[in-house]
């Protein structure tokens, strides 16, 4: 078995200069194609809603759906640090946020993630002193996707890049472990992974981050919706899925992708 990842060892990676890489898994099946083939850390995303339960969007997964795929995750799990989607309306306030991460946990994931700003700090802090890691998503955050009115890049403003890396910096203070950006510009990205110390994982937000995600069915074209402009098709280029998994950690780590038709100005 690979060596288990831990958030420790992924900030050693990016230390010394190494990308990591990220992809989702939702079984047993695929947690174990992921994770022994050379990817860090798998996310359970609630992104599960829409490519696994063919729903319109991500806000009807419940917290009791994320806990089955958390462990069903576990049970196939080589080593890789498993990371949970917090879905829509479990985290409102710190006490409920507390008991949604507590049953992930329980089911087995190492972090859990969740969509929003600084308004999220004291929560993210009452996470840590209980030794739950967090991931922050900011820019496209998919359970916003009725405020925002569909899904729109982020970001692309002044003011709104300001807010987002202030948001960023807050956040990490108060205790996040790694930050995500999604469909934010490049630049801004680069921004905001250079203001923090912490992992930036970036999809759709160019190749200066510290780790790259894709969800699994999109890069290996199983994803019946037209690609998202960020995404590679691996599938189309190697034979198996073993080897596109390959394919995507190596041009992660070189640097090759997402190369600049995949990313927003």
């Amino acid at each position: 078995m690979p060596k288990q990842q831990t958030v420790s060892t992924i900030k050693k990676l990016v230390s010394e200069g190494e990308k990591f890489t990220v992809l989702t898994a939702y079984d047993a099946t695929f947690a174990h194609l992921v994770s022994s083939n050379g990817v860090e850390v798998i996310l359970v995303g609630d992104s599960l809603g829409m490519v696994f339960q063919g729903k319109e969007s991500t806000v009807p997964v419940t917290v009791d759906e994320m806990v089955y795929h958390t462990a069903a995750v576990m049970r196939g799990n080589q080593g890789a640090l498993v990371m949970a989607d917090l879905p829509f309306n479990s985290y409102g306030s710190v006490e409920q946020t507390l008991e949604s991460s507590g049953k992930l946990m329980r089911a087995g994931a190492h972090m859990v993630k969740l969509e929003g700003g600084a308004w999220l700090c004291d929560s993210v802090t009452a996470l840590s002193r209980a030794g739950i890691p967090t991931c922050l998503h900011l820019g496209l955050t998919p359970q916003s996707v009725n405020k925002f009115g569909g899904y729109k890049v982020q970001g692309r403003d002044d003011t709104a890049a300001q807010t987002m890396i202030c948001d960023a910096k807050a956040l990490v203070e108060a205790g996040a472990d790694f930050i995500l950006l999604e469909c934010v510009p490049a630049d801004l990205a680069k921004r905001v992974t250079e203001a923090v110390d912490a992992p930036v994982i970036g999809i759709g937000a160019g190749k200066d981050t510290d780790g790259q995600v894709l969800v699994i069915y999109d890069m290996l074209g199983l994803n019946p919706h037209k690609m998202a402009k960020f995404v590679k098709n691996y599938a189309a280029i190697d034979t198996t899925w073993q080897k596109a998994i390959q394919a995507y950690v190596q041009d992660v780590k070189e640097g090759h992708f997402p190369a600049p038709e995949h990313c927003f100005e």
